[in-house]
């Protein structure tokens, strides 16, 4: 595994113009959040050595460097989902090759069911915790000692001061950023209703099918990591109402706009 991913990391910096300092990933319909990044280069994960292909609709499946305020980022636009048929060592290979690469930061966006009352379709929400439902750990195995210890400490997994700085920047920009905790689920189909009002009840207020594995393995990197999700539907288990992909990507674009600016003033402060 080590072997690899050395392998891809060395791949990816004869390919990219400079060192990256911020990683980021985004998922369905946010692919608009690579858009803003000048200076780039774009590199399908199929000609990446080692990486798994998106096959997820919304997914553009390219890795993207570029710069943005100031900053020299790469990005995934689109990532990989147990659902698809990966392993967990698979879909968090990326945050080994970026930790590799010698990011510090790794900046998380994705769709989201929400789950707490006061929430509303497309609103953006920065994680606080997450709650790994996944039925996996993308830890397991040998433990690569050159990125982190066998017992990660999770205790403060979403750094804190990036949660500030988000809501801080969120206010100057008077863009709604609510806070909360964001369950990870394995997928592809989506909650019943019993479901959602288990989740709801044991304290997640957005539930989603990525993010909590990338975050694992981040955390194990030494990584700063935030994460903000889009909700792109309401999961009320009183009142559930049917949803389709076409409908969450078309919010995650709507909602996909605000999210760039608030990233890029974000980043501006990194």
């Amino acid at each position: 595994m080590i072997e690899k991913i050395r392998q891809t990391a060395q791949f990816l910096n004869s390919q990219m113009r400079g060192a990256p300092t911020i990683g980021m990933i985004t998922g369905t319909g946010l692919g608009s959040l690579t858009e803003g990044l000048t200076n780039t280069i774009r590199i399908p994960y199929e000609s990446i050595p080692n990486f798994a292909s998106s096959t997820t609709q919304g997914h553009s499946g390219a890795l993207v460097a570029g710069e943005i305020a100031g900053k020299t980022v790469v990005a995934m636009d689109g990532r990989f989902h147990i659902y698809e048929g990966y392993a967990p060592e698979e879909i968090t290979f990326p945050v080994r090759v970026l930790a590799m690469l010698g990011i510090e930061f790794l900046l998380i966006s994705s769709a989201a069911g929400g789950l707490n009352p006061q929430f509303e379709k497309g609103d953006l929400m920065v994680v606080t915790d997450h709650i790994n439902l996944t039925g996996t750990n993308p830890l397991i195995g040998p433990n690569l000692d050159i990125f982190g210890p066998r017992f990660p400490d999770m205790s403060r997994a979403y750094d804190r001061d990036l949660v500030l700085l988000g809501g801080k920047k969120a206010l100057d920009l008077k863009i709604p950023l609510r806070q909360g905790v964001y369950a990870g689920v394995l997928g592809p189909s989506l909650e019943t209703p019993a479901e959602t009002r288990f989740l709801r009840q044991i304290g997640a207020d957005a539930v989603g099918m990525s993010t909590v594995l990338e975050a694992i393995v981040a955390v194990h990197c030494g990584l700063k990591i935030m994460a903000i999700v889009v909700l792109t539907n309401m999961n009320l288990p009183d009142c559930m109402e049917k949803t389709s992909i076409e409908e969450v990507i078309a919010t995650a674009q709507q909602s996909g706009k605000a999210l760039s600016v608030l990233w890029k003033n974000i980043i501006r402060q990194l």
